[in-house]
């Protein structure tokens, strides 16, 4: 597998940070100690003078987590060593257990899906088996996180598990294992293998269809891999589909490694931050596969890793983009180790990356351009109810059955592929690349880029929209609160301020401070201010502790 060549000698942080750095983290200077000095006396005072014993580990917790909420970045966060082993599950998808998906189904465990080469899978547990114990105790009432806990642990410590298959119950003992979660799937399960993905979606031209998930560790492995028993290397594959939506990204190094398959040279991807000089990455000849045109599928959910490769490919004239604008994730993470923290981390955002455009890709909150933009003429965004068909369909081609699967349908025919996936996006995708192993040119299978600002417009319009549907559902919760109420005999606890047969539309509130001087005037556009206020931070006042003119 190629490696990238940087212009500095540091290697790139990941964009999730699987590496984790060690940090010293020590005090320079003996002025940073005065930063401290206040929040010592506050320690002080309430550990001498608050009404109950306070939780020290709850007040250290707090302070932290304070310190990092200042920074206004969601992507800074604060582990605590509890809560590191779920962080680095999430961060590499490799795990301890048994390797199954699972699900609550009526009250009870139940397999959606044992995992390729898993010991769940090796054991023979197969898609809806009921889990009615674990180890003797009853999982019904279970919830997802308490089933994981009992299903993960230690490597080759024992679980056994009784099933219920068909109404017959048996017992089956499980050795639990290093799980890690693949990353690339094919557009179906094999029908004689079903630990192994189809990815010839279009056998007559060869042309590839491969899903990357998340850019776990390691996942550019998988997809030399899945690229070379395609033929790749030999010149075997003549169009590749590379489906990236719904990945929010991984580790920046393989997102680097895949886009160095394709790139014979320049610019990959270039970091920069405050403590960091400026990296650049850069493709090299050696290993670069053999020049077949590419496809990537991109939408709004692509971010981070996914839009660096979906960015370079694209500056590069390597593919064309098709689906919507991506998520717009320029930020790169790197995972400190608090020395004396007992083992808790800082995913903290150290740098920021560019593609190699130079453009930032990142969203701001002022941003009116992000991400990575599909290629013109393969703008083709999808309705809601597309999207709940798709992942329908999608949800039933990840579960492993355990034998031949679905062997009447033809899945060498790629028109009756697409009518089973019900996936617009793919369909476009694949009738624009087989034009272009046909006749060497793209058919444009989408719609032109919407207009600079236009989709700021569209977020803004779901944004509001998604408020208007929340104000709506609390506005039938304070209903149903009221009913309750009413119906145990207990009194609103809700204060009212105005008689009920009052509408304030068309009026207006005005807002004084503590001193009486006007804040704000408001015009009052709809019959809900009642409601509003009820759950602000507001009291009716006696007349005569009335301020000036409300």
């Amino acid at each position: 597998m190629k490696t990238a060549r940087f212009m500095t000698k540091a290697v790139l942080f990941s964009t999730l940070a699987v590496a984790v750095v060690g940090s010293t983290l020590a005090i320079a200077q003996r002025d940073d100690f005065a930063f401290f000095d206040p929040l010592m006396d506050v320690k002080g005072a309430i550990d001498r003078f608050y009404l109950e014993e306070p939780d020290e580990k709850a007040l250290q917790t707090g302070a932290i987590e304070g310190m990092v909420a200042t920074l206004n970045d969601p992507y800074t966060v604060y582990v605590p060593a509890r809560e590191r082993k779920d962080f680095d599950k999430e961060l590499t998808g490799e795990y301890v257990g048994i390797g199954a998906q699972i699900q609550i189904r009526d009250g009870w465990l139940t397999i959606a899906s044992p995992l390729e080469d898993s010991p769940a899978f090796r054991a023979g547990i197969m898609a809806d088996d009921r889990v009615v114990k674990i180890n003797g105790e009853s999982t019904f009432g279970f919830t997802d996180e308490q089933s994981v806990e009992k299903l993960t642990g230690e490597p080759n410590t024992k679980v056994t598990l009784t099933l219920e298959r068909k109404g017959e119950q048996f017992d089956v003992e499980i050795t639990r294992e290093q799980i890690k979660t693949r990353s690339v799937k094919g557009f179906h399960r094999d029908p004689t293998d079903a630990q192994k993905w189809q990815s010839f979606i279009d056998p007559v031209r060869k042309i590839v269809y491969l899903r990357l998930t998340q850019f776990t560790p390691n996942c550019s492995a998988e997809i030399a891999d899945a690229l070379r028993q395609a033929g790749a290397e030999k010149g075997e594959v003549k169009g590749l589909i590379l489906d990236l939506r719904w990945n929010g990204g991984g580790v920046l190094q393989d997102a680097i490694a895949i886009a160095d398959m394709f790139l014979k040279d320049g610019v990959i991807v270039s970091t920069k931050g405050r403590a960091h000089p400026e990296e650049v990455a850069r493709a090299s000849a050696p290993g670069t596969l053999p020049d077949f045109p590419i496809a990537v599928l991109a939408n709004s959910n692509s971010a981070s890793a996914s839009e660096v490769l979906a960015g370079a490919l694209a500056e590069n004239g390597r593919a064309i983009v098709i689906g919507t604008r991506t998520f717009g994730k320029g930020l790169v993470q790197a995972v400190r180790t608090l020395p004396n923290s007992g083992g808790a981390q800082l995913k903290i955002t150290e740098q920021a990356y560019y593609l190699p455009s130079g453009r930032s890709l990142h969203r701001k909150g002022d941003s009116v351009e992000w991400g990575v933009d599909p290629t013109d003429g393969f703008y083709i965004p999808i309705t809601d109810e597309e999207l709940i068909e798709l992942f329908t369909v999608r949800r039933e081609q990840e579960v492993i059955r355990g034998g031949a699967s679905e062997s009447e349908q033809d899945w060498s025919d790629p028109d009756k592929i697409l009518e089973k996936l019900k996936d617009r996006q793919m369909a476009a995708a694949l009738r624009a690349m087989q034009a272009k192993v046909d006749s060497g040119e793209w058919l444009k299978t989408g719609g032109p880029l919407p207009e600079r600002g236009a989709q700021a417009g569209e977020e803004l319009a779901r944004l509001m929209l998604t408020r208007e549907r929340v104000e709506r559902e609390l506005i039938r919760m304070d209903e149903r609160i009221e009913l309750l109420q009413t119906a145990s005999g207990k009194p609103a606890e809700l204060p009212d301020l105005w008689a009920d047969d009052v509408d304030p539309t068309g009026g207006r509130v005005v807002v004084y401070d503590k001193d009486g001087k006007e804040i704000s005037q408001l015009s009052i556009t709809g019959p809900n201010l009642e409601r509003a206020l009820q759950l602000a931070d507001l009291k009716k006042e006696a007349e005569e502790e009335s301020k000036p003119g409300e």
